[in-house]
């Protein structure tokens, strides 16, 4: 007998999925080639078959797997996986046909919310269509598409983290604030729980038994929680619904319909329906009534009930009878019997001892006086004398003044739970009390009004004292928990994209306070650290951002990610044993890796073999074609061996890599200035600070070069904006010596050269400037100790300290002949 075909493809389906969840990607690759053979006119198995191919890195298979209803956009999963393989080949364009072909089916797709720990969608929704679009426009250089499709993809999930540090690294500008903040429209997809999907499509339940653990708005319909979770469930899980899923047959069972209407008016302080271990339990009234004539196991058999007046049914469950005085009422023998009644009672348990009472009279065996005898137990043991004394009942002088009392009583303690309404002519012993068979010691049996009330009449139910009962404390419902956290994520995100935007923009001293406002635990993680060093980095303060790349090296010693910028930290801090450690650990760690082989890069370039570092930098770019500041370390070496065209090179590949890469921009200029072609250098500056502002080299560069075009005047303002930039640097504040001595500020120059003299005391430079401005200003004495100084540090300087020191005396000279 042939098997069933469709169900053949379906086994074979969850047996790739198995595999595909637990990273058994070989396994699921051989399955998706058996599911492929079996049904091959069908795009999922292609779809399949491609994500395994996709999973394992296999790009070109997936491509070719994934083509023939991927591209003509006939599948959403071959669609998606198709452009996935177009942009890790490059084949940008055949990734974008595909995807927008296929935009009906998932241009309004939204599965935010939708996936927990055991439940997956198995295509993408339009954010993370609409982010893969982003990345292929961009990658096809369309920037204006690129940047609409990672807005959409942003207004529909501002969970797109990728969508976001693309725009970020374009350059857009980005309201942070209007994009990472709660949104009834975004809250709404966790309103819904995946499981329940099935349940909602197929309408009302029409068993009788009770509900599935796992749907829990049934009873949450009943004790009326407004959980924002059950607001689109179907009917079958409303209060009505509810109720006619209790009682199947209404017409004979009339007056327990009426009961369970008194039952839904109770407050929500009676006892928990629920199970120690919180899982919800069935109502025990609905397996008594749908199956009447079967015992319950575990509880001892129950005589048959008597039958119930009609003229009293409809008083048990009136509703003022809550404030009327009972016509009957049993009062608890003891304290002891109220706390064993507190304990055990519950409201299903008190209808079910009230139904057990309806049945037939004539069964029921009793004594000479008309008292129920005592049920013989189901083990066959004789009840002890004392308990067969206890059948009757205590005669009472006045029972009305007795339940006043206990009325008030109740009424003055506070109650730690609800007492449970009890059957008003309950006997002692009944069979269906919760707390078992009645022994000696365990309880004492309840007291009767008077003998001559019929035994048989309808059972009723006594309220408790509801008045004077403390209301409960409100349970939080689950939708205000999902709002809060929801807000609480949305608020850390907006806290790190706004510092991820601020140092996009170079703004790094606002995006270190940013991050600095986050909770040390996630300031402490290794994306924040490493991105607060980058923008220490950024500022030229390599000793403060060796602190948070030293942190984050502890923290996550395997991390490769950044580790480039930090080999550029040591190398200008001219730490040649920690970056030749940092560069060989990372190349033993992951050899593939193009930062790693960076970091060796650097430490070749400080031990100053050129050569070595050119090798190293060519493999970081074999293994990353498009890492752009590999090509940029390539030019800096060229630049260094005086290759001055293969350096042009290097940054032009840099610059095509990425647009925004500053860096290179700076290293075209800096080629420029070397070959004298001031007007390029300018040019190729100017287009580096309109990247990064702030940046005080790129500043002060441009004073450099209109200092070398005799325009001191108006590269003054330049020094004096990358010295307030970077206070501490040595190199901007003596360029801005420089040009306050030729525009003759003496006194500001003097200020900046003793500033100078405190920041860098080991430097011949500063001395020797010290000394000519002493000399400019005939400070002779002081003018030889700074040029002796000068001497001192730095003696391959000694013939053009010399001359300034002659200088002195042929000044001496001069005054002492004009004395004559």
């Amino acid at each position: 007998m042939a098997p069933n075909s469709v169900t053949v493809t379906a086994l074979l389906k969850q047996t790739i999925y198995y595999h595909l969840d637990n990273f058994a990607y070989d396994n699921a690759l051989f399955f998706a080639e058996r599911l492929q053979a079996h049904d091959s006119r069908s795009p999922e198995p292609a779809y399949l078959l491609a994500l395994c191919h996709l999973r394992l890195g296999d790009h070109r298979s997936s491509y070719e797997a994934s083509k023939p209803s991927g591209y003509r956009g006939q599948h959403l999963g071959c669609a998606f996986v198709f452009a996935q393989a177009c942009l890790d080949l490059e084949r940008y364009k055949d990734g974008i046909t595909a995807l927008e072909k296929a935009r009906p089916l998932w241009a309004a797709k939204c599965n935010v919310g939708k996936h927990t720990a055991s439940v997956r969608m198995p295509y993408p929704d339009a954010p993370a269509v609409n982010c893969l679009l982003g990345k292929l426009y961009r990658a096809y250089d369309d920037k204006k598409k690129a940047i609409s499709c990672f807005e959409d993809a942003l207004r529909g999930s501002p969970f797109m983290w990728d969508a976001f540090t693309i725009l970020c690294d374009m350059g857009v500008s980005i309201r942070t604030p209007n994009i990472f903040k709660t949104s009834d429209s975004f809250a709404r997809n966790f309103d819904q729980e995946p499981s329940t999907t099935s349940a909602e499509s197929n309408g009302p339940a029409t068993t009788n038994g009770p509900e599935p653990l796992q749907k829990k708005s049934g009873v949450q319909s009943v004790n009326h929680d407004h959980d924002p979770f059950e607001l689109h469930r179907g009917s079958a899980f409303l209060d009505t619904a509810s109720s006619n899923l209790l009682f199947s047959e209404t017409g004979e069972n009339d007056l327990m319909s009426k009961i369970v209407a008194a039952q839904s008016r109770y407050p929500l302080s009676q006892p928990s329906k629920h199970g120690p271990d919180g899982m919800e339990t069935p109502n025990g009234l609905a397996l008594v009534v749908s199956e009447p004539q079967v015992p319950r196991v575990g509880y001892p058999p129950e005589p048959p009930q008597a039958p119930s007046r009609r003229t009293r049914a409809a008083q048990a469950v009136d509703p003022g009878f809550l404030d009327a005085p009972p016509r009957m009422s049993y009062r608890l023998g003891s304290r002891k019997r109220e706390k064993g009644q507190d304990q055990a009672g519950d409201l299903s348990d008190s209808i079910m001892r009230g139904s057990a009472l309806s049945l037939s009279a004539t069964e029921r065996k009793r004594t000479a006086s008309g008292h129920p005898v005592q049920p013989r137990p189901a083990n066959g043991e004789e009840p002890r004398r004392s308990a067969r004394l206890n059948v009757f009942p205590r005669s009472t002088t006045s029972k009305s003044s007795s339940a006043a009392s206990t009325v008030s009583t109740i009424g003055t303690r506070e109650l730690k739970k609800a007492r449970p309404p009890i059957s008003r002519i309950m006997r002692p012993g009944s069979s269906g009390s919760s707390v078992g068979r009645v022994v000696s010691g365990n309880r004492k049996p309840m007291e009767e009004h008077s003998m001559d009330i019929d035994q048989a009449d309808v059972p009723r139910i006594r309220e408790p004292p509801i008045v004077h009962v403390p209301p409960p404390k409100p349970v939080e419902p689950e939708s205000v928990k999902v709002d809060e956290a929801l807000k609480w994520i949305l608020d850390v995100l907006k806290k790190l994209a706004s510092g991820y935007s601020l140092s996009s923009q170079f703004k790094c001293q606002e995006a270190l306070n940013t991050y600095t406002s986050l909770p040390r635990t996630h300031q402490d993680t290794p994306w924040v650290l490493a991105q607060m060093g980058r923008a220490q980095y950024e500022q030229a303060n390599y000793a403060e951002a060796e602190k948070f790349f030293r942190r984050l090296r502890i923290l996550a010693p395997t991390r490769h990610e950044d580790m480039e910028v930090y080999s550029t930290i040591l190398w200008h801090l001219r730490r040649e044993t920690d970056l030749s450690f940092l560069a060989h650990e990372l190349v033993d760690a992951v050899w593939d890796s193009p930062q790693a082989w960076c970091a060796l890069g650097n430490a070749w370039s400080l031990a100053c073999d050129h050569e070595q570092a050119l090798r190293c930098f060519k493999r970081a770019i074999q293994l990353h074609p498009k890492f752009a500041y590999a090509y940029t370390l390539q030019g800096h070496e060229h630049v260094e061996n005086e290759e001055y065209d293969k350096a042009l090179t290097s940054y032009r590949h840099a610059i095509s890599a990425d647009k925004r890469h500053y860096n290179a921009y700076y290293g075209i200029g800096k080629v420029y200035e070397k070959l004298g072609n001031y007007d390029k250098a300018l040019s190729h500056y100017h287009a580096a600070l309109m990247i990064h502002p702030t940046h005080a080299v790129l500043i002060c560069c441009m004073g450099i070069v209109l200092q070398r075009q005799k325009q001191i005047v108006q590269a003054l303002p330049y020094f004096n904006r990358a010295a307030e930039l970077a206070p501490k640097a040595p190199d901007v504040r003596l360029r801005k010596a420089r040009a306050l001595l030729a525009t003759g500020q003496l006194k500001l120059a003097q200020q900046e050269l003793m500033v100078l003299r405190d920041l860098a005391p080991d430097r011949a430079e500063v001395h020797f400037l010290l000394g000519k401005m002493s000399k400019t200003m005939r400070d002779k004495k002081a003018a030889v100790r700074h040029f002796t100084i000068a001497l001192s540090l730095d003696p391959k300087a000694s013939s053009q300290i010399k001359l300034e020191i002659e200088g002195l005396e042929e000044d001496d000279g001069l005054d002492d002949s004009m004395m004559h």
